[in-house]
C-alpha cells in the first residue's frame, strides 16, 4: 500500500497524531476513535494493523497492554516524496515569516513612541 493510501483515511491520520503526543496504549486510541468517528474496536484495531504493517507505527508489548508509537520509516518517505514539491511553499513561508516579524516590529516601535509620547506630555 502506497504511504498517501494509509493517510488518505482520517481515521488513520487522527490515529498518526495521536501518537504523535506520545506512546498510547491501543485501548487509550481506541476510546478516542470510537467516541470521534463511532466505529467499533475490531476496526479500530484493522486502522492500527495497517499503520503498522506499512511502517507508520510500533507496537510493543507491556504486559497486558499493547503499546503502540509513532514510527518514522513510512514518515521519512512520504517527507522524501514531498522534497522535490517544497519549493512551492517554502518561500512562501518565509515571506510570511518576515512580514509577521516586520509587524511584531513596528507594533514594537509603535507602542515605544505612544509610551514616550505619554510621557512628555505630563
Amino acid at each position: 500500500m502506497h504511504a498517501f493510501d494509509v493517510l488518505g483515511d482520517p481515521v488513520r491520520r487522527r490515529i498518526l497524531e495521536l501518537l504523535a503526543e506520545g506512546e498510547q496504549t491501543s485501548g487509550a486510541v481506541t476510546a478516542v476513535i470510537r467516541a470521534e468517528f463511532g466505529i467499533t474496536q475490531p476496526a479500530v484495531s484493522q486502522h492500527l494493523r495497517v499503520l503498522r504493517d506499512n511502517g507508520f507505527a510500533t507496537v510493543r508489548p507491556d504486559g497486558a497492554r499493547r503499546l503502540y508509537a509513532v514510527d518514522h520509516t513510512a514518515l521519512r518517505q512520504v517527507d522524501e516524496w514531498l522534497a522535490p514539491f517544497r519549493r512551492f511553499w517554502t518561500p512562501h513561508l518565509s515571506a510570511m515569516a518576515t512580514e509577521v516579524a516586520r509587524g511584531k516590529r513596528l507594533r514594537r516601535l509603535g507602542e515605544g513612541v505612544g509610551t514616550n509620547d505619554a510621557r512628555s506630555a505630563r
